[in-house]
């Protein structure tokens, strides 16, 4: 069976989880795509960087920005392992990134909780894109430290 384009950058996400994971940091992944083409990527590095702001999104909306020389990115895709926390999905919007996908959903920490409208008013998102790839990922780095 073929991937979906969603499915394909959503595999390349999970391989930024893994890069996570090989350094202890909470495995999330995140690649930013526009016309068919990696613009930025980034994986969680809260630990390494002593950093609460440094999660996939906002490494990989730091490398599109750079990539596309501006802060705004209106004609992309991002995609993330994990629903995005308030913070980022703000930074999403602040960025007017078009289109959200993310894999599993964070009933305890996700935006739709907390903040659902801070997305840019035409953005789309699309949940649950290889969602059980990305829940297994997360859940058994959590079962391991506890």
């Amino acid at each position: 069976m073929e991937m979906s384009t969603d499915e394909k950058y959503m595999t390349l996400a999970l391989a930024e989880a893994q890069k996570a994971l090989a350094k202890d940091e909470i495995p999330i992944g995140c690649v930013i795509v526009s016309q068919d083409r990696i613009i930025g990527r980034g994986h969680n590095l809260t630990e390494t960087l002593q950093d609460v702001t440094a999660h996939a999104e906002m490494q990989a909306l730091t490398a599109a920005a750079q990539t596309v020389g501006g802060k705004y990115i209106p004609d992309a895709t991002l995609y993330v392992t994990v629903e995005p926390c308030p913070m980022c999905a703000g930074a999403i919007g602040w960025a007017q990134i078009s289109r959200i996908v993310y894999g599993a959903p964070d009933p305890k920490r996700g935006y739709t909780i907390y903040a659902p409208r801070v997305l840019h008013p035409k953005a789309t998102v699309t949940a649950g894109v290889l969602e059980n790839d990305c829940k297994s990922i997360i859940q058994s780095f959590f079962l391991k430290k506890r």
